[in-house]
C-alpha cells in the first residue's frame, strides 16, 4: 500500500510522573541526557522539561512531565511512558492518509508543540467511526524539519 509521506524515525520519547525532579535525576544527573528547556501548559497541564541525547539527526527529545494541577486532565503522570513521538516527512498528508485508512486521532488537530515542531496524536483508542488507533499507546506525530528529512529520508 502507497503512503504519501514516510515515518523517519524515533523523534521524542515521553515519560510522565508526580515530580520531575525525581525524573531529572535519573535521566539526567545519572543517565547524561542534557536539560534544554522547560515548557509549561496549563491548558495541557503539563509541565515538562525538554531533554536530549545525541545530535543532529540522530538527536533524540526525552520528554520528562509532571501534571501542572494534579486534579485535572490530561493527568500526564498516569502513564509513565506517556508517548513516543516519530518524525514524520509531510505531517498534513500523513493525517489524512491516515484518518482515511480509519486511524482516530486525539482531538486537537495539528498544532505547534513544546518543541517547536507542528505535531498531532495518534488517539491509544479506537472508536466505531476510527476503529484503528495506537493500541493503548499514544503517539505523537511530528513534522520533521528540513534538515531531519534531508539526513533520515534517504
Amino acid at each position: 500500500m502507497s503512503k504519501p509521506f514516510k515515518i523517519l524515525g524515533i523523534q521524542q520519547i515521553a515519560i510522565g510522573g508526580e515530580d520531575k525532579e525525581r525524573l531529572r535525576k535519573l535521566w539526567v544527573d545519572l543517565l547524561g541526557f542534557e536539560f534544554k528547556s522547560t515548557f509549561v501548559s496549563e491548558r495541557e497541564n503539563v509541565v515538562e522539561d525538554i531533554c536530549a541525547i545525541g545530535d543532529g539527526a540522530n538527536e533524540i527529545e526525552l520528554d520528562l512531565m509532571q501534571p501542572f494541577d494534579i486534579q485535572k486532565k490530561p493527568a500526564v503522570h498516569q502513564t509513565p511512558l506517556n508517548h513516543i513521538g516519530l518524525w514524520v516527512d509531510d505531517l498534513p498528508k500523513a493525517v489524512e492518509w491516515l484518518s482515511a485508512q480509519g486511524l482516530r486521532f486525539a482531538p486537537g488537530g495539528i498544532r505547534n508543540g513544546a518543541g517547536g515542531h507542528d505535531i498531532t496524536f495518534i488517539h491509544p483508542k479506537g472508536n466505531e467511526e476510527f476503529p484503528l488507533c495506537g493500541e493503548g499507546v499514544l503517539i505523537e506525530l511530528v513534522q520533521a524539519p528540513p534538515d531531519i528529512i534531508a539526513s533520515l529520508g534517504a
